[in-house]
């Protein structure tokens, strides 16, 4: 199979990119899967009502069925068509979609009849979001049905934020990978639940803890819990080479004795000569910088055949959160 690269070149003037998005169509018609952009990361997309559409997501992906798919959605009416939000959670729900959908918000909710089981990796709970990438919101509406859409890279790798990332993991997998350009926020989506009166952060995102709070009570889950949602793989988002976490970068010390090694660098830390490469997040101490940066820099470190990556964790307020969360599980093998 020969993986086809479209740009979609969005007119601002004419809100429209029809031309570009219509072979993506036609093909997610014919069950077939496309990578798409989104404002978080390139997701692979596929008609979510159909199991054997799904499937391919799995094969192309190399995903473990246990694992569960985000569903998004054209519109707010799809939710009850594919969700069962109970009634005591319903005015928090509906305040929490109102503020954050479209956008990097993904809930966590009861599921109705029609969503397969591949999709929720048996759970009788579906995640659900609204894309606000302008692209992605054109092809959905033309679809005119939920499309699942996990990140379009192998599984456990380094998630895209561009489409040349995604040839790069998916190429001969997939028959089109619709350019959007470079996604805006550069990590995935938060995903919550509402039990309670309450908000549970499944995994951190965009959306952050302190603009949660105004809402409602929320805690983070941890790690360790058992897996209700996408994401939560205490593995995920690694490099090929094995990476550490630490908060010292002066110097790679024994790490560093006949080694390569490579340094993701944030703010304005002192850096030594005896890294093999350097990349910082943000030099200015952007947390919205330094997602942006995450992944693209994390891959080109990971390209450049380095025996170990140093990663400096950042702030852990706001984005941060989110950030460190990956960075963790990059590093856990």
């Amino acid at each position: 199979m020969k993986t086809q690269t479209v740009a979609a070149i969005y007119d601002r003037r004419r809100r429209s990119q029809t031309a570009a998005t219509e072979p993506a169509v036609k093909l997610l018609q014919e069950g077939e899967v496309v990578a798409l952009p989104t404002e978080t990361v390139y997701g692979l997309a596929a008609d979510a009502l159909k199991p054997e559409a799904v499937l391919k997501i799995f094969e192309a992906k190399e995903r473990p069925h246990f694992d569960p798919l985000i569903v998004h959605l054209p519109d707010v009416d799809w939710l009850e068509r594919v969700a069962d939000v109970p009634t005591q959670e319903k005015q928090l729900v509906m305040e929490l979609i109102g503020r954050f959908w479209p956008g990097p918000f993904t809930l966590v909710t009861a599921k109705r009849g029609v969503v397969p089981e591949i999709v929720t990796a048996g759970l009788q709970t579906v995640a659900v979001r609204i894309s606000a990438h302008p692209v992605f919101s054109e092809v959905i509406q033309a679809f005119g049905g939920p499309l699942a859409a996990p990140s379009a890279n192998r599984f456990g790798r380094i998630s895209p934020t561009e489409a040349h990332h995604v040839l790069d993991e998916l190429d001969g997998r997939i028959p089109m990978i619709l350019d959007g350009g470079p996604t805006i926020h550069g990590v995935e989506s938060t995903v919550v639940s509402v039990t309670g009166g309450k908000i549970r952060i499944l995994r951190p995102g965009p959306v952050t803890r302190e603009q949660l709070s105004d809402f409602a009570e929320v805690e983070i889950a941890p790690a360790t819990e058992n897996i209700s949602a996408p994401g939560q793989l205490p593995s995920h988002y690694a490099p090929t080479a094995p990476l550490k976490l630490r908060a010292d970068l002066e110097s790679p010390g024994r790490d560093g004795k006949n080694q390569r090694i490579g340094l993701l660098a944030w703010s304005d830390c002192k850096i030594e000569k005896s890294y093999a490469m350097v990349r910082n997040l943000s030099e200015r101490g952007d947390l919205h910088e330094a997602a942006l940066n995450l992944f693209r820099y994390l891959r080109e470190l990971d390209q450049a055949n380095l025996d170990l990556i140093i990663a400096q964790t950042v702030p852990e307020t706001g984005l941060g959160v989110a950030i460190n969360d990956r960075l963790r599980r990059a590093q856990s093998r």
